[in-house]
């Protein structure tokens, strides 16, 4: 048979980060000692308070649907929390608990994009913020801060260009993956001012939040002046409480938002899990420290590796948060990557898939040791 498939479907590349993690186990089913800087995620456990928490809601019987909004105690945390971040005009109304930020983001752009709406990303940018896009029917509008080492605040004139009044969307995802860049109070009053002009709604993904190093606050976009009824604010479990798996995010936004996504959201996931909602409780109001001690073990990692790449004459704009780092690596970032995992047997990301070519992510989530072993084989193979 020949199927007929979907335009919005055929418009979309597979992840590029899935791909390289795909090959990667596919190396390591051969036997194959890969060192995995691809994916992201944290290499810590779940912190055991967070899961005796699911244990104890399994037992008491959390195991059916939940209102698909999310269960109030959830919702109130988010809420609490999104208050201390400076975010104290979210209610539990204006929060959507999802499985995982990644349906979060998938259900906003649902909402908000129509068919041949505009959305401006920054690039380097998330793969799957373009995908998002593409299958909501949307048309995309990049800017390009790595000619600035990733700079925002040096890229606001283009990024004052790139938006109009055309303009539907702008995705902003600070800490940013795959840079690390943590963005400025001055970059982000350059994104209000823009957004308020033209009158522009912004996603604010704020996944990577509670990892920044040395000093450096991530400021919750929605806390600009202007920026209350046009921000959709989005968070997860994943990256900070190492909960990637048990697939739990959120976003927080105007009412109306909210009501509207809830469409998508209950004809298609119905609701998160309803033990993992539970988990999540203790999450946001019982790890404080052991956010900590990744944050810190990240921190460690990160100065290590980018003292192993300067030795090599590598040099990389420095993270301030998140737990990737982007190197220039060669023109054609592709076979670079290629052939770091097939000779090196380290796996890294591409540039061009982030919009960004001539580098590679690489992703800090993982030991000391594995590092200075991915740093020694890309040394070998004299892709360094």
């Amino acid at each position: 048979m020949n199927f007929d498939f979907a335009d919005r479907v055929e418009r979309v590349s597979p992840s590029a980060t899935l791909a390289i993690s795909n090959k990667a186990s596919a190396l390591e089913a051969e036997g194959v000692d890969v060192v995995d800087l691809s994916v992201g995620e944290p290499d810590f456990d779940t912190p055991q308070n967070i899961k005796d928490a699911a244990e104890r809601a399994l037992e008491d019987g959390k195991t059916g649907y939940t209102t698909s909004q999310g269960i109030p105690q959830l919702r109130e945390a988010i809420a609490d929390k999104l208050a201390g971040d400076g975010l104290d005009f979210y209610g539990p109304e204006n929060v959507m608990v999802t499985p995982g930020g990644k349906q979060a983001l998938y259900e906003v752009f649902q909402t908000i994009v129509d068919d041949g709406d505009e959305v401006v990303l920054l690039d380097p940018a998330w793969v799957s913020y373009e995908a998002m896009a593409k299958l909501a029917g949307g048309r995309l509008t990049r800017v390009d801060t790595a000619q600035y080492d990733f700079r925002l605040e040096d890229a606001l004139g283009d990024l004052t260009d790139a938006v109009t009044d055309d303009t539907e969307l702008l995705v902003v995802n600070s800490p940013a993956n795959p840079t690390g860049a943590v963005y400025s109070e001055t970059a982000l009053e350059g994104v209000r001012d823009v957004a308020v002009k033209h009158d522009v709604t912004v996603i604010s993904d704020e996944i990577y939040k509670e990892i920044t190093y040395d000093g450096a606050a991530a400021t919750s976009l929605g806390t600009f002046a202007g920026m209350q009824d046009r921000t959709v604010t989005l968070n997860g479990f994943s990256k900070a409480y190492a909960m990637t798996g048990w697939r739990l995010g959120y976003f927080a936004a105007p009412e109306e938002v909210v009501d509207q996504a809830g469409k998508v959201h209950s004809h298609s996931v119905s609701c998160a899990v309803n033990f993992v909602q539970h988990a999540g409780v203790e999450a946001l109001e019982n790890t404080d420290d052991a956010v900590v001690e990744m944050r810190d073990a990240f921190a460690e990692r990160r100065d290590m590796l980018i003292d192993l790449l300067r030795n090599h004459g590598v040099t990389v704009p420095e993270p301030q948060g998140a737990f990737y780092m982007m190197p220039a690596v060669a023109d054609d970032d592709q076979a670079w990557c290629e052939q770091a995992i097939e000779d090196a047997h380290v796996a890294t990301v591409p540039g061009s898939a982030f919009g960004s070519p001539g580098y590679a992510r690489i992703s800090y989530a993982n030991s000391k040791d594995r590092l200075r072993e991915a740093v020694a084989r890309l040394d070998d193979e004299g892709l360094l």
